[in-house]
């Protein structure tokens, strides 16, 4: 995947400039990190009276497919091309626009601390793509590049196959654009035209497009005479996306033709007021899912084992119902700072004595954590290297064996969705693996059969069709020896509805060897879940 920016200059306004503008010297090849590959920046020319910036872009077709089996995900639409063998690493598409988004993206600001001057100033430019696929043909390529300033717009159509002229040409055009344009407008026009042009994304379109697409198409799309087909292209033909872009780009183009600010025409609501809906962090998506499991458990003496800061702990605290609340953690500095969230020290006697915070190891059996109602493993078990998980599993489900236990842990599937997580890179530094949906499963069922329980599964988070939500959650409900659902401390565990396992093993009255006898007091044990 390439593309080329070239530029002429004298010696007053060398063209080397160019560097300055982009932020990459051009006495330097650079390497970066994109999603779903690796971007590299050099110049093939570099002098006074001409410069030119290339941009290649890596992809691995391989690991398009492994971080996401359908289409729509870095797959091609055309149902020809093959899952492993496609167009991807050499096409311009969503890929090379997201990879100058993270490359140039001080250039795409209109950002030079060193010119800015220059930054400001239109230059002459040329710009090429040797492979960009186009759905409309070069016709398209012409109304879409034409009004915005271009002297020339060029697209030649590639031949399916040189040697044989009659099989006609492909859907991939040549593209050349020459003119005299800021530099940030013209990165900015092929940030949104090269995904509009492919008419595919390789990420999921979420709400958040529609304030990138406002803010890339500042100054040229409002106005553009196929601003409706570039919307509908740009989101993904979402309706409820490209209706509410469609009201913002006709706010922006009011404010123009009036020569006036949009905050001056939309004006119907009192600045004061607050009404915009804002979307609900992960995070507390999760621990309301939590708070969901506990509650229809009927839990009330509750483990956080891996509390970490205490937001959960937190939340917990804000419902009576749930009278003893333990927060559990192998580091103590994770601790000071869920003392200090929650004020222990100011908090009252009777709301202090529903919360306990413990200093232990998950990975070690420990006797204060029996006889609980429910415990809750909230992004743990990830931390963990697999060889230490089935110590955990044997401390959580054998030895203190709460009636619930909740467990929430990434769904690597979903990684795909996040825009600007590199390929083959987990969401965060300490987490030691990071599961698909089915592995997730498999573990959990096996766990629910080997020690008595019955899973059910549910997702947190927004639901893709294709890979799932960003969090997977799976609820255990003990069994009684009899497989009957088990009750603790007199209230019934039952699981929430869903996808469910059962496990009829009866409890054994036997020793693991990975219990030393050994309590969570020891604070060397450092593989439990970091602060």
């Amino acid at each position: 995947m390439f593309l080329t920016i070239r530029t002429t200059g004298t010696t007053e306004r060398p063209a080397t400039d160019l560097g300055f503008l982009l932020h990459k010297h051009p006495g330097k090849a650079q390497s970066f990190s994109t999603s779903h590959g690796r971007a590299h920046v050099f110049y093939p020319e570099a002098s006074a009276e001409c410069c030119t910036a290339a941009l290649l872009l890596e992809v691995d077709p391989v690991a398009l497919v492994r971080r996401g089996k359908e289409k729509g995900r870095g797959g091609t639409p055309d149902a020809a091309l093959a899952q492993y063998v496609n167009d991807r690493p050499y096409a311009a598409s969503s890929l090379l626009a997201v990879a100058m988004s993270t490359v140039f993206k001080s250039a795409l600001r209109g950002q030079c601390t060193a010119l800015p001057e220059r930054a400001e100033t239109p230059m002459p430019l040329r710009i090429e793509v040797p492979a960009l696929p186009a759905r409309g043909g070069p016709e398209l390529v012409a109304k879409l590049f034409g009004p915005l300033g271009w002297d020339r717009v060029e697209a030649r159509p590639v031949a399916l196959d040189e040697q044989f002229p009659d099989w006609g040409d492909s859907r991939y055009v040549q593209l050349v654009l020459e003119g005299e344009l800021r530099l940030s407008d013209a990165l900015r026009q092929l940030y949104v035209l090269l995904p509009v042009l492919d008419d595919a994304k390789h990420y999921w379109v979420a709400p958040d497009e529609v304030d990138k697409l406002i803010r890339a198409g500042e100054g040229w799309l409002a106005g553009h005479p196929e601003r409706g087909l570039i919307t509908s292209r740009y989101l993904s033909r979402r309706w409820s996306l490209t209706r509410r872009a469609a009201e913002r780009l006709e706010l922006v183009r009011l404010a123009e033709a009036e020569h006036l600010d949009v905050e001056d025409v939309d004006n119907a609501v009192d600045e004061t007021t607050d009404t915009a809906e804002r979307p609900v962090p992960l995070a507390e998506q999760r621990r309301e899912a939590i708070m969901g499991a506990l509650r229809a458990a009927g839990a009330s003496r509750v483990l956080d084992l891996g509390c970490g800061q205490g937001q959960l702990v937190q939340t917990l605290l804000k419902d009576v119902r749930f009278t003893e609340i333990v927060g559990v953690d192998v580091s103590v500095r994770a601790l000071t700072v869920a003392a200090r969230r929650l004020k222990l020290d100011r908090m009252g006697e009777r709301q202090a004595g529903r919360v306990t915070l413990l200093q232990g190891a998950l990975t070690y059996t420990d006797t204060r954590l029996k006889g609980y109602d429910a415990a809750v493993l909230s992004e743990v078990i990830e931390h963990l290297d697999l060889p230490r998980l089935p110590a955990l599993v044997y401390a959580v489900f054998r030895s203190a064996r709460p009636a619930t236990v909740v467990v929430t842990t990434p769904n690597v599937e979903y990684n795909v969705r996040w825009e600007t997580l590199p390929a083959g890179h987990v969401r965060h530094g300490d987490h030691r693996f990071e599961w698909t949906r089915e592995e997730f499963r498999s573990w959990a069922d096996e766990v629910a059969v080997r020690h008595g329980y019955t899973v059910a599964y549910l997702p947190v988070g927004p639901e893709d069709p294709e890979v799932g939500p960003p969090t997977q959650m799976a609820v255990f409900t003990r069994n009684d020896e009899d497989g009957s659902p088990g009750r603790g401390n007199g209230r019934t565990g039952n699981a929430p509805t869903g996808n469910t396992r059962t496990g009829n093993t009866p409890v054994e009255n036997t020793h693991d060897p990975r219990d030393t006898g050994r309590t969570g007091d020891d604070g060397s044990e450092k593989e439990a879940k970091a602060a």
